[in-house]
């Protein structure tokens, strides 16, 4: 045998030793549930563009957590979420006495992969990430405006009156936090993303809105109880 064949054939040895050698994969079989509630700082990405501030609102429901294993240090789960979300835009104005803006409630949907590294007991550093999906129930305007015109700088008044053609909506979120892990409970606090692939209003060419799709930034605390560990 070559000195490159037995150096080869040495390494691959070395590297199938090396799971036997190390504590890879560490089993885990922890379910725990709880309630989770935070706000959300709206916009809604239009096109053709409209100007907007930040609309606030609010979010909460039920968080289902299964951690399944321990990979070196990194902590793996998967957690799922069923909340109700108010969404939606605010626009802005040259006169401050006209103001529009629309509240939309949706159930919301996060199915999100969970990595977390720190200790079992104590503070964690966590990632969430995955698809989400949404449910319109609620629509609400609220405007109001002086005798004279309009003075969006948009110039855009499709939108006023329009409920939202889609329904449906889907995206991506993903964000990150901190996680207080005690016997009495797990409490988490957490900043997230979530950008929309979807629109609310129609978008053919016969459509004047090309892009309607939300975008949130949220924070959230959230307290889960573990049934298994």
């Amino acid at each position: 045998m070559h000195l490159k064949q037995r150096i080869s054939a040495g390494a691959f040895l070395i590297l199938l030793s090396l799971p036997a050698a190390a504590q890879v994969g560490e089993l885990r079989n922890n379910l725990a549930v709880g309630l989770n509630g935070g706000i959300n700082i709206n916009s809604v990405t239009f096109s053709p563009i409209i100007k907007q501030g930040n609309l606030m609102g609010l979010t909460g429901g039920l968080t289902a957590r299964y951690i399944s294993e321990k990979y070196f240090a990194m902590i793996c789960g998967v957690q799922l979420e069923v909340n109700y979300s108010q969404h939606g835009w605010k626009e802005k104005y040259e006169n401050l006495s006209d103001s529009y803006s629309r509240t939309m409630g949706y159930v919301e949907i996060p199915l999100l992969a969970h990595l977390a590294f720190g200790k079992d007991n104590g503070v964690q550093f966590f990632l969430n990430l995955g698809p989400q999906i949404g449910f319109l129930l609620t629509e609400s305007e609220k405007y109001g405006h002086t005798d004279g015109e309009w003075t969006s700088g948009s110039n855009i008044r499709e939108q006023y009156g329009k409920w939202a053609d889609n329904k449906f909506d889907y995206g991506i979120t993903g964000g990150a936090g901190f996680e207080l892990r005690t016997k009495a409970g797990h409490y988490l606090i957490e900043g997230r993303y979530y950008f929309a692939l979807s629109d609310f209003y129609g978008n053919t060419k016969k459509d004047f809105f090309s892009r309607s799709a939300h975008s949130v930034l949220q924070a959230k605390v959230t307290c889960l109880f573990d049934l298994s560990r």
